[in-house]
């Protein structure tokens, strides 16, 4: 039986190496004056900040560039939204990593309203914001967070009572994604394992997910399948090679459809409050938790195997995937569970993941981060005594 669901939009989605070029075609579509946002280096050493701009400027387009160096905060948002909402923008084009697309989704949103976007944060403010926005192109240059497929902007406030909180409508899509692989070469080796650990567990959590359906277990599973080989690739002798980096692209593209659709689990409730509390990339949040936070999970349910052998039988065929899936059996998933948590604990140590304590986070922080955990679609609830252990051992 098919349970009842509900699938989002999806933007119109260029993909493939050399497609940056379609932009040419697409920015007449929406008008003259053009805000650029960029991330703070990779686009500006691989030359394509230059190519850009000169095209921009060839073409005769009055453009204002913009970068963003951090995930976005209210503040970051704020400021720019001000100085550019009385500037006639057609168009915003947000191109780098998953804090530019987000920063630039949040901008091209806040360019309509007159005050702060911490009034329509989820969980922080009050109002509801009724989608309007200046049209939004996402070309991300890292394979993570597919922040270029979604509708809501992840922004940050770090502190002792910070937050990782969205800015959140289905008018927030980008209008156009262009998912174009050659932009992703220049990306470093410690940021390609930190969004590409991201993307992977994006798609294994959409897949166990309570609220997973079959369009999006079929897409995680197709993400997954060409992630599998080229994760480590990407950061060491495949990193210049656009087939795995096109492979990498796509896993990163299919993990935010599923996310948007399917929703994540207890690794990503514990990305937010630590994201928020503590200065850490949130790829290497969840790198670092991936492979506890699986186990304990596989672990809670085994205890009630009855109960969990859906999500269960569900690991095992990716831990099949991850070596072989024509040799998968159900009669025997352990083995697969087994293998599942053998390769994800490989990738954390030869991606060398950093600890959560290489970023000052002690035991007397766990209570805080615990308590503020969340698992809406975790395949097995977590008790407070399992999420504090997940985080204890990787501290």
């Amino acid at each position: 039986m098919i349970e009842d669901f509900k699938f989002t939009n999806t933007p119109n989605i260029e993909f493939g190496a050399g497609t940056l070029q379609k932009l040419w075609e697409i920015i007449p579509k929406f008008g003259k004056n053009i805000l650029l946002i960029i991330g703070k280096n990779s686009l500006i050493k691989s030359g394509k900040l230059k190519e850009i701009t000169h095209n921009l400027e060839e073409k005769n387009y009055n453009y204002s560039c913009i970068a963003i160096s951090k995930e976005p905060s209210p503040q970051m948002i704020d400021e720019i939204a001000t100085n550019f909402r009385n500037s006639s923008i057609n168009l915003v084009i947000g191109v780098g990593g998953g804090s530019v697309i987000d920063g630039g989704k949040a901008i091209s949103a806040m360019l309509t309203k007159e005050d702060s976007i911490k009034n329509y944060l989820e969980g922080v403010g009050i109002k509801s914001h009724n989608g309007k926005k200046i049209p939004y192109i996402a070309i991300p240059t890292t394979s993570g967070t597919g922040s270029e497929t979604t509708k809501n902007a992840v922004i940050s406030e770090i502190g002792p009572n910070g937050f990782k909180k969205s800015l959140r409508h289905d008018n927030f899509i980008p209008n156009i994604a262009i998912i174009d692989p050659e932009l992703m070469i220049s990306c470093p080796s410690s940021i390609t394992a930190a969004c590409g650990m991201d993307a992977f567990i994006q798609l294994l959590e959409a897949y166990v997910s309570s609220k997973s359906n079959p369009i999006t277990d079929a897409l995680a599973y197709s993400g997954i399948k060409y992630m599998k080989d080229n994760i480590v690739l990407a950061c060491t002798t495949g990193a210049k090679d656009i087939d795995v980096r096109a492979k990498m692209a796509y896993g990163s593209l299919m993990s935010g459809i599923t996310l948007a659709n399917a929703g994540l689990g207890i690794i990503h409730g514990l990305a937010s409050p630590i994201g928020g509390f503590f200065d850490i990339p949130h790829g290497v949040v969840c790198g670092t938790l991936l492979y506890e936070a699986t186990k304990k999970n596989i672990e809670k349910l085994k205890e009630n195997r009855l109960q969990g052998v859906k999500y269960l039988k569900k690991y095992a065929e990716i831990g099949a995937l991850l070596i072989d899936p024509t040799c998968y059996n159900d009669t025997n998933i352990d083995v697969y569970l087994d293998s599942l948590l053998n390769r994800l604990e490989q990738w954390t140590k030869s991606l060398k993941i950093r600890k959560l304590g290489d970023y000052a986070i002690t035991e007397n922080d766990v209570k805080k981060i615990v308590e503020n955990a969340g698992m809406k679609n975790n395949p097995i609830r977590l008790t407070k005594e399992d999420i504090k252990k997940i985080i204890l051992n990787r501290l």
